[in-house]
């Protein structure tokens, strides 16, 4: 027990630093880089030097328990300053993703209907012009001919970088997520807010670690976007922090669209794997031999059987049908008005 405390202490200790500590010191030490050189020295670093030396001579830094103390205060302001950051990194998600932005305040509501009109409207040139293609494609099949597929492709590429589906959110990874919900709708009558907590709860243990990663690297993607938030106002001492703010703003928006982009793969495939075993659980659809016997050997004590496919057993297609009764058989619909509100 004691050997399980020391190594579940090191583990949260190694996070606390590399999430924390680290990035906060690094924005302190800017911080104080910017104090001490300002707009007029940006880059003298002989200046930066001679302050830092001076201010190390100080006779409360040349005792031990001065050096404590500067040394408590340092780790102190680095975890707040980092914990600040994951504070506004969640801001920065929730309107990154955006999914609640028809409840924003009339001006940035305004704004982002704003943005969902011309996102639309691109979307809808580009979609026309990939489904044009497609047909002269499968008309020239038809005659017995083949087209050159690259500008399918390319006008398949243009429409899939504004959204995957027509765009319902402002931002891109907004869209990508949402996808996921509007495409099973479209193809499968399936309702992902409805069924997903039930599927969650029934997922594999490895599917379930892989969905969480990838949502940890999305959040960490906007967190970085967060720093980046952090570093603008220290432009207003050093004018390179500006850079640095700017650095930091690129690489969020490619993490987080990477990592946007990763979970929404995995959510869509998790429920497309799993979607009919479910509903073979909720007693939907009668169950074959086979699946009956893994269910059943799923609540049993001992190893886990193994995922579907691996053991010569086959899973449940998800298939219209199953997803449309997966929605009804989950939905909870609200509760009635009182009768004196009618």
């Amino acid at each position: 027990m004691g050997g399980l405390l020391s190594e579940l202490g090191k583990k949260l200790a190694e996070r606390w630093l590399s999430l924390l500590v680290l990035p906060g010191a690094l924005y302190l030490a800017v911080l104080g880089t910017a104090v001490l050189l300002g707009h007029g020295h940006p880059f003298d670093l002989n200046h930066l030097t001679h302050r830092i030396s001076a201010t190390a001579e100080a006779r409360t830094l040349r005792t031990t328990g001065g050096q404590i103390v500067v040394l408590g205060a340092v780790l102190a302001s680095s975890a707040g300053v980092g914990l600040a950051a994951q504070a506004l990194g969640s801001l920065v998600e929730r309107g990154c993703l955006a999914a609640a932005w028809r409840t924003w305040p009339r001006p940035l509501r305004a704004l982002a209907q704003l943005r969902v009109d011309r996102r639309r409207d691109r979307w809808t040139t580009a979609a026309g012009r990939y489904d044009r293609l497609t047909a002269q494609a499968r008309a020239a099949r038809g005659r017995g001919e083949r087209s050159d597929p690259a500008e399918r492709w390319a006008a398949h590429l243009a429409m899939t970088r504004i959204a995957a589906e027509r765009p319902d959110r402002p931002t891109w990874s907004g869209d990508r997520i949402h996808g996921v919900s509007a495409r099973l709708d479209r193809v499968h009558q399936l309702d992902l807010a409805t069924v997903w907590p039930y599927l969650w709860l029934t997922l594999p243990d490895t599917t379930r670690t892989e969905i969480t990663a990838a949502r940890q690297s999305l959040y960490r993607g906007n967190t970085l976007t967060a720093w980046a938030l952090l570093y603008l106002p220290v432009a207003g001492w050093w004018w390179p922090a500006v850079l640095i703010g700017l650095a930091l703003l690129l690489a969020g928006r490619s993490r987080t669209r990477a990592a946007a982009d990763d979970y929404a793969l995995l959510l869509e495939a998790a429920v497309r794997l799993h979607g009919g075993e479910l509903a073979v659980r909720l007693g939907l659809t009668p169950a074959s031999p086979t699946t009956a016997s893994r269910l059943h050997t799923a609540t049993l004590p001992g190893p886990a059987p193994s995922p579907d496919g691996v053991d010569g057993t086959a899973p449940t297609p998800l298939t219209p049908d199953l997803g449309d009764a997966l929605t009804r058989a989950l939905y909870i619909p609200p509760p009635a008005p009182p009768p004196d509100s009618l």
